[in-house]
């Protein structure tokens, strides 16, 4: 597959609403090297809406059809986390690549066997991680490698969103935990994912995932709806190299303060800031010596823009830079994109931090997920930690199944208990 175009098949392709819409359709229209060969919904009605729109040559009403009988090289999976597992495993399953939404699951087992199968059946995936392709995130990676900074120490990251108290309806399906869908696993997996990318993974982290607000209003009806999902999550850990991480990412009532990252090291710091507009697409990047005058921006260089003029519209240009990059991979080079294993990856360190577990009634009345430390030994990284929970009276323990050659076993008392 050298010259002629990929052709993609979209699942959750609906017209009116839903990420694709805005995201992987109208940037698939303006990458001349794809198209886009078929469009799936669960309405074969909404599909053909969604064909016209975005010019696919096939509509269907059943996933299981167009994977049976259009003519498609990469599926791309983009509906409501708890579909991701059937729906990836079935287009693997076909044979296809796949580039499925972030999260990658609903859990870590249904990551890690997505994962398994992929391996298996020797396709090309992608998870949507989109933040870490973005040029500005790209240009931080490029000033840290080049020392602008020095060695790094300490690091800090803040992201509140306003809007916590109330929720539409059709929003209503992340109210539970179990969705897989909340601020822990998509606003914190995504940031730290860039993050992580720029300045190195994890080798230590402990973290407190919180539900602070537990029932979600309709402003439009007054209905409420019971709400387990995370709402605020602290994460505190070391990074390779020995530099200190600490992480806030929150959905709170009003005037949120947006997003800010700082990166000091030896020779200067680094900073990222969109609290201004509280989006991430006003991001700057900002830096100063040691010795220097304050901060100043950094300029982000024309060539770390891979997507075309025409996609630089919200939510589709950040996609367009991933699609552009897989394309590369499916043609057989040696993009770096983020694969099922980067998503399993950033799965592990989320399920160390409490997305796996059971929410705990503390003795102050709040629902808490438990404190829970990964120290793997020297060498081993975060990388082949499958890590499972194992309750003892009132402590979880990191117990890991491949032997004490890949990490220390630590047991921490649940948060308010001695």
């Amino acid at each position: 597959m050298t010259s002629e175009k990929i052709r993609v098949g979209v699942i959750g392709a609906n017209a009116e609403r839903g990420w694709a819409s805005r995201s992987h359709l109208p940037a698939l229209q303006v990458l001349p090297e794809f198209e886009i060969a078929a469009v799936c919904t669960t309405r074969e009605e909404s599909a053909r809406q969604s064909a016209d729109r975005f010019g696919a040559a096939e509509a269907y009403g059943d996933h299981r059809e167009m994977l049976a009988q259009a003519d498609v090289d990469v599926v791309a999976v983009s509906v409501k986390v708890p579909h991701h597992y059937h729906l990836t495993m079935d287009a693997l399953e076909a044979g296809k690549h796949v580039y499925t939404e972030w999260p990658l699951a609903a859990n870590i087992q249904e990551a890690r066997e997505m994962t398994d199968l992929a391996r298996a059946k020797g396709v090309r995936t992608m998870v949507g991680l989109q933040e870490r392709l973005t040029p500005i995130y790209l240009r931080l990676k490029e000033v840290v490698a080049e020392g602008y900074a020095g060695e790094v120490l300490a690091c800090s990251m803040s992201w509140y969103q306003s809007g916590v108290l109330e929720m539409a309806p059709a929003a209503w399906w992340r109210a539970g935990r179990a969705a897989g869908a909340n601020v822990f696993t998509v606003g914190f997996g995504h940031l730290v994912d860039a993050l992580c990318m720029a300045l190195g993974e994890f080798t230590e982290v402990s973290a407190v995932v919180a539900t602070t607000v537990r029932r979600w209003e309709d402003p439009a009806s007054g209905r409420t709806v019971d709400v387990t999902a995370a709402d605020n999550v602290l994460v505190a850990g070391q990074l390779e190299g020995g530099a200190t991480m600490s992480i806030h990412v929150a959905s709170v009532p009003a005037h949120a303060s947006g997003y800010r990252a700082e990166i000091y090291g030896r020779d200067g710091t680094l900073m990222l800031d969109a609290s201004e507009t509280s989006s991430l697409g006003t991001l700057r990047l900002l830096g100063a010596k040691r010795d220097g005058p304050g901060l100043n921006e950094i300029e982000v260089p024309d060539r770390l823009t891979w997507a075309p003029e025409a996609a630089h519209l919200d939510a589709a240009f950040p996609v367009a830079q991933m699609w552009r990059r897989f394309g590369e991979v499916i043609r057989g080079g040696e993009s770096e994109v983020p694969s099922f294993e980067t998503g399993l990856n950033r799965h592990r360190v989320m399920d160390a931090g409490g997305s796996g577990g059971p929410a705990r009634q503390l003795p102050d009345g709040g629902d808490h997920e438990f404190l829970a430390v990964i120290k793997p030994l020297p060498g081993e990284g975060m990388k082949g930690l499958p890590a499972e929970f194992i309750r003892h009276g009132e402590d979880f323990t990191l117990a890991n199944p491949r032997g004490a050659n890949h990490g220390q076993v630590i047991s921490v008392p649940l948060l308010g208990h001695p």
